[in-house]
């Protein structure tokens, strides 16, 4: 059983977690096009941008998320953390389909997604994550998957109804399911974590976590597009 002081500990830990996340939508709603992107008013260039470099990303969530709870069962320490982490890798599976249905639907065809640039954000995320997941501590990408579920809680279903009801983009109505959804089911996934997260009292374990957090806190946003919107995405 935990002591009150046990207890308050996991709290403030879990507490500079959570000024992470916010970092990270402060640094979002900063952004041009990422604040275009939730506020509904990006042009259809730089939604498809938005969509294809998260694409690039999400594709791996399920392995770099499967793997690090595999390691993280074999070592025989913190069983609810690695459960959680299979867990996550088994919720992320698939959501890289629902990127290429909305993209379907405004035109982008899945070769053309695949041969896509994808932009330097997108390589440090998934090399970083693919690091943690395969050699470094494992539970670091509980950092990335809080903050960014943290940031799906509060802009992307506010985000989805927002481009629905602007509806400046052609086929919208069509393109939002990735948003939509993100929206829809994060908010649990962030009290649960959280909850979990409060009974980690390893230092070295904590700092892993809040180091892939400030991570993608400074990486993310350079999955949105920058500067004018010719030369980001390849042709169609």
């Amino acid at each position: 059983m935990q002591t009150q002081t046990e207890s308050q500990a996991g709290t403030q830990w879990v507490a500079l977690l959570d000024e992470e996340a916010r970092g990270l939508v402060a640094a979002v709603d900063a952004h041009p096009d990422a604040r275009r992107v939730f506020n509904g008013t990006i042009d259809a260039e730089g939604y498809a941008h938005y969509l294809i470099q998260t694409y690039h990303y999400a594709r791996w969530s399920t392995p770099i998320l499967g793997e690090a709870g595999e390691r993280l069962k074999q070592s025989g320490r913190h069983p609810e953390l690695a459960e959680l982490l299979i867990q996550k890798a088994g919720e992320e599976q698939g959501h890289e389909k629902w990127l290429l249905s909305d993209l379907k639907n405004l035109g982008w065809h899945h070769d053309q997604v695949e041969t896509a640039r994808r932009s330097p954000a997108v390589d440090a995320y998934t090399g970083w994550n693919f690091f943690t997941s395969r050699s470094g501590v494992p539970t670091a990408v509980l950092g990335t998957a809080y903050v960014l579920e943290y940031l799906s809680q509060t802009r992307a279903g506010v985000g989805a109804e927002r481009l629905l009801a602007t509806a400046a983009i052609p086929n919208i109505h069509k393109s939002v399911t990735f948003l939509r959804s993100h929206g829809a089911l994060d908010g649990d996934h962030v009290a649960e974590m959280a909850r979990i997260l409060e009974g980690l009292t390893d230092p070295e374990e904590q700092a892993a976590i809040l180091f892939s957090a400030r991570a993608t806190r400074s990486i993310y946003p350079g999955i949105f597009r920058e500067g004018t919107p010719s030369g980001h995405l390849l042709a169609k």
